[in-house]
């Protein structure tokens, strides 16, 4: 008897952009934990694959895609190498950040960047200092920004900085083939190993002045309302709430694969005092509930995606309800992952991990995600439960 169900109602789908990379992607997935680098020859196939202008709208060479089917593509590259999901899911949703930032104003640069399919990330993390000294119609960029995830691989870095004498931060796209840009790799975790989540160093690079704008806290407010320029009614929707699903979705399509490679592992062996693995009755009892689980999960956030899609369909202008509804089912459907992927490790028992199958692998890849700022359950619900009591939300992103 088969546990897949039909397809008849289905909000997610497989992958079509990234379809033909998955075997390459699967093959290095080891080599590139061990290196803590992604493979040359998969970042140079990458670059050839529209999977990097799926988030950006026409008037910038993008492609337009649903959020649907953004999420399609990475849970299936989750599932085949969690770190190349992690680079790739950053360059989308910042990119959408950045374009939201920078407006009409900076259409030709935005659409060069994405007709080439260049790669972006955001080193914006804990314990980034960026200062900028404005001189000549152009700002000098000195510092150091952390948490770039991608950067080694990436083209642009979105640099939020202070300047002497200006009210509050601003931002600016550096380019990271320039000299006076050194990326140090800093990322020494044991999760996403090969996700480059490095510091970059910038020291004495200059920006053209007119390329500069503010980059205000709760940016989403900005974005929702109607006079505030966008190049595509899209980038009213705010790329945290963005991000959140989409990690998420990760999360199910990480899950989902470490589970059933658990059932597979277990088929044939026997435990202790000769009693089949999969005639135990606590063996059925945790399969059922991490399948229950990770169907949950699915369906939590793929909810949440179709709405998000229906809203820009709609040409609707989201709100602050919608913005948590995004970064609660993203989270929630992580939680659910987690508790997953405990009941797979229990699953498979101590000779499970004597033998260094994937799973220790994808169980330490997972262990990010719910540890990630922008989903984490202790700020997300939080700021849900001030909003159920009526009271204004307080995070600044």
């Amino acid at each position: 008897m088969s546990d897949a169900c039909t397809a008849a109602g289905r909000v997610y789908g497989d992958p079509v952009y990234v379809a033909p990379l998955l075997a390459d992607i699967a093959a290095q997935a080891a080599a590139a934990d061990a290196s803590r680098s992604l493979s040359a020859d998969l970042l140079a196939k990458i670059r050839k694959n529209d999977i990097l202008r799926m988030a950006a709208s026409p008037e910038i060479a993008g492609l337009d895609e649903s959020i649907v089917r953004i999420a399609n593509e990475l849970r299936a590259i989750a599932a085949h190498c969690t770190s190349t999901a992690w680079c790739l899911w950053n360059h989308l949703v910042t990119q959408h950040h950045f374009v939201g930032l920078l407006g009409p104003g900076h259409t030709g640069l935005l659409r060069d960047a994405v007709a080439r399919r260049q790669w972006f990330c955001f080193p914006a993390g804990a314990s980034s200092e960026v200062a900028g000294v404005e001189k000549d119609g152009s700002v000098t960029l000195s510092g150091v920004a952390a948490f770039g995830s991608g950067a080694k691989y990436a083209d642009w870095a979105g640099v939020v900085f202070m300047s002497p004498g200006q009210q509050g931060p601003r931002f600016a796209l550096a380019d990271l083939h320039q000299p006076q840009v050194r990326i140090r790799e800093t990322w020494d975790g044991m999760s996403v190993r090969a996700s480059a989540t490095d510091h970059i160093h910038y020291e004495g690079l200059v920006v053209p002045l007119a390329q500069v704008v503010p980059w205000p806290m709760r940016h989403r407010e900005h974005l929702r309302d109607p006079a505030y320029p966008v190049i595509h009614h899209r980038f009213r929707e705010d790329w945290v709430g963005l991000s959140v699903l989409f990690l998420g979705a990760m999360a199910t399509g990480l899950a989902e694969i470490s589970l059933n490679e658990t059932i597979a592992g277990i088929a044939n062996r026997v435990a202790i005092l000769g009693t089949k693995m999969a005639e135990r009755p606590t063996i059925h009892l945790n399969i059922g509930r991490a399948r229950a689980l990770i169907n949950g999960a699915t369906d939590t956030v793929y909810a949440a995606i179709a709405q998000t899609d229906a809203r820009i369909a709609g040409r609707l202008v989201p709100t602050e309800a919608d913005y948590f509804r995004q970064c609660s089912a993203g989270m929630q459907a992580v939680l659910m992952c987690d508790e997953a992927m405990k009941l797979a490790l229990r699953i498979l028992g101590g000779n499970g991990l004597r033998e260094g199958t994937p799973f220790e692998r994808r169980y330490r890849d997972f262990q990010a995600m719910p540890l990630h700022i922008l989903g984490h359950v202790d700020r997300v619900t939080e700021q849900m439960g001030r909003i159920a009591l009526g009271l204004p939300s307080q995070n600044p992103l």
